[in-house]
């Protein structure tokens, strides 16, 4: 039973040691660090018709719903739904797509 403990209390602090408390959400962390507003983004529509924000920046991505500025969302059929479109796929010079 103290193994299994042990083994419990590991995942526990594994899974704790990924929360930070004031992490900056407006900065790419990754090899490449930038400010999200250097990066370019397409639109994802999603099964409903309605928009996401859609980021790919090699390793991470980022994704937001598309919103008016009363938060409403925004469904304006710029694609199929299930689709993304526009340039939304960074060619990282470290980590490129595949």
């Amino acid at each position: 039973m103290t193994y299994f403990k042990g083994i419990a209390m590991l995942g526990v602090m594994v899974a704790l040691a990924g929360c930070t408390v004031d992490a900056d959400k407006s900065r790419d962390t990754g090899l490449d660090r930038k400010h999200l507003s250097q990066l370019v983004a397409g639109v994802w529509v999603d099964p409903n018709g309605c928009d996401h924000w859609i980021i790919d920046d090699g390793l991470e991505g980022y994704l937001s719903p598309r919103l008016q500025p009363d938060g409403a969302p925004v469904c304006s059929n710029a694609a199929p739904p299930g689709t993304a479109v526009g340039p939304y796929k960074a060619r990282g010079k470290i980590l490129p797509n595949l």
